[in-house]
């Protein structure tokens, strides 16, 4: 790795951690668990396009590593893991043919993807399926959620362009 390369991961984590940890703190917007904007997912987003796979996931797993430590718990951190690697990996299908105008695309069927990634585990550590009647309301909102954190990962992808 070069000293560029590991100063913009470094930077990213960061920034994606900042955002974490914030949002972390305000209320809830729905009364329905696991519900939230997911703003940090767009420098997820931003950097599964500008930086590829690898440096991605690096950047995902700092952050949900560092975010549970600071602002969540174990339980939360189990919840994000289920729910960020399930939404890296169709990032990572959906990047390959995706043009970087539908990235917006790529983060809304993320969002659902970590949506169902969450809903796994939760049904897997309290072992009911009677939980999945959450699930129309996590697809909804990743939906909603995705789509404005897609639109904000694009615009960042089209200005960085502009700046280099």
């Amino acid at each position: 790795m070069n000293a560029k390369r590991i100063t913009t991961m470094g930077l990213l984590t960061a920034v994606a951690l900042i955002i974490f940890v914030i949002e972390a703190q305000i209320p809830p917007l729905v009364p329905v668990p696991g519900v939230k904007l997911g703003l940090a997912n767009i420098i997820t987003v931003y950097a599964m396009f500008a930086l590829g796979p690898r440096d991605t996931f690096m950047i995902l797993m700092v952050r949900i590593l560092l975010g549970s430590v600071f602002a969540g718990s174990l339980m939360s951190m189990l919840f994000s893991l289920g729910g960020g690697i399930c939404c890296f990996l169709v990032m990572l299908l959906l990047r390959r043919i995706l043009s970087q105008d539908q990235i917006w695309i790529c983060s809304v069927i993320g969002a659902m993807a970590h949506g169902i990634g969450q809903m796994a585990v939760t049904v897997a550590v309290y072992r009911t399926g009677q939980l999945l009647i959450y699930l129309p309301v996590l697809m909804l909102s990743g939906m909603i959620a995705g789509a404005f954190t897609g639109m904000c990962a694009q615009l960042v992808v089209k200005r960085m362009k502009s700046i280099k």
